[in-house]
């Protein structure tokens, strides 16, 4: 690359939702020294979009690619078949970033299993020049879902695939941006916030059904109840703003800065995940203050002592756990590894290092 200009990369986010959008946006402004050529597709008709984009892309991506150093693309971008479209993109470092993997996400009660997407994430960690996770959980869970799926097929399975991908795998997360609570906001120890999607991956009937219980207990408590949720709101929500309207102090998707004096209000921030391989929500809750609860499994022993989680799908548990901490809660834990001013010198390092 010549001196006398500045390094030029693509970054191609296929799926822009949630942690996506706010990576893609996040990496140019971290690094305005470089400049940045965005293709991004929404965040929706994920079968099509995780198999579509090199198609949805092909007017524009020859000329995105001319004259670039390096790539990052998202594990929903169909790299290999990109690079073989466009033989200039063969020729250029690249980075594979994993926001997820499909071998450890859950099926959808009204979704169809399928090996297509999780072939889609194989053949493009293959031909990535490196690999790099959110999370030990994500690197670790994509290792083993690709040793599960070559054992079930039949024949002419390659050997030696693991060995192929471990040397060029990195852990990295997606930083997140602190929040700072402010001093005109006093903490109210018996808000309880959800800032997850409400959507079957995030378990809500698990989290309405342990409210309803600390209710007839005669518990008291007050609730946020955050996050997207889909046109039809699913019944576990509707169910909650029905029961308990006095309770609720929020309902539905804020502007950021509500969000934030929110979570700088709150006193627990929960998770009933099914998956999670970095849980920024959690984060952002955590950095405001918020005592975290969370499922010990999937990326949450990465990030939260034992003394914040429970056994997976244990209601009594979470519900003994959340009683007591209204009444005497814990303090809060440190996060600073996933944060910005910690993670930021990684990402600096890794794009200098292709550059």
């Amino acid at each position: 690359m010549s001196s006398s200009r500045r390094s030029r990369w693509l970054l191609l986010s296929a799926y822009q939702a949630d942690s996506h959008a706010y990576w893609a946006a996040w990496l140019p402004r971290a690094f305005p020294a470089i400049d940045w050529r965005v293709l991004t597709l929404p965040g929706r008709h994920f079968k099509w979009r995780i198999r579509g984009n090199p198609l949805s892309w092909l007017g524009e991506i020859e000329a995105a690619s001319r004259d670039i150093d390096g790539i990052i693309a998202t594990s929903m971008v169909d790299l290999a078949t990109l690079r073989g479209l466009c033989p200039a993109l063969a020729r250029v470092p690249n980075i594979y970033y994993f926001h997820e993997n499909q071998f450890a996400y859950p099926v959808g009660p009204q979704q169809t299993p399928s090996v297509e997407p999780q072939l889609v994430q194989l053949y493009g960690a293959l031909a990535a020049d490196q690999i790099v996770f959110n999370s030990r959980w994500n690197a670790q869970s994509f290792l083993t879902g690709v040793d599960e799926l070559l054992q079930r097929m039949p024949d002419a399975v390659p050997g030696g695939l693991r060995a192929r991908l471990e040397p060029r795998i990195q852990v990295l997360p997606v930083p997140v941006e602190p929040v700072i609570s402010p001093e005109a906001s006093p903490r109210d120890p018996r808000l309880i916030v959800w800032n997850h999607r409400w959507e079957y991956d995030k378990a809500p009937a698990f989290f309405a059904a342990a409210m309803h219980r600390l209710a007839e207990q005669g518990v008291m408590f007050r609730l946020a109840l955050l996050g997207a949720r889909p046109a039809t709101p699913p019944a576990p929500l509707t169910e909650l703003a029905e029961q308990f309207p006095s309770r609720i102090v929020a309902n539905g998707r804020v502007d950021r800065a509500t969000y934030e004096a929110l979570l700088a209000q709150s006193g627990i921030a929960v998770s009933t995940a099914l998956h999670e391989f970095q849980g920024i929500g959690m984060l952002e809750a955590v950095s405001a203050g918020a005592i975290p609860l969370v499922p010990d499994a999937l990326v949450y022993p990465e990030q939260f002592a034992a003394t914040y989680r429970y056994p997976p799908g244990d209601i009594e548990a979470f519900i003994e756990r959340i009683a007591t901490w209204l009444v005497n809660p814990p303090a809060s834990p440190a996060i600073d590894r996933w944060l910005v001013p910690s993670v930021k010198p990684q990402w600096a390092a890794l794009i200098n290092r292709f550059s």
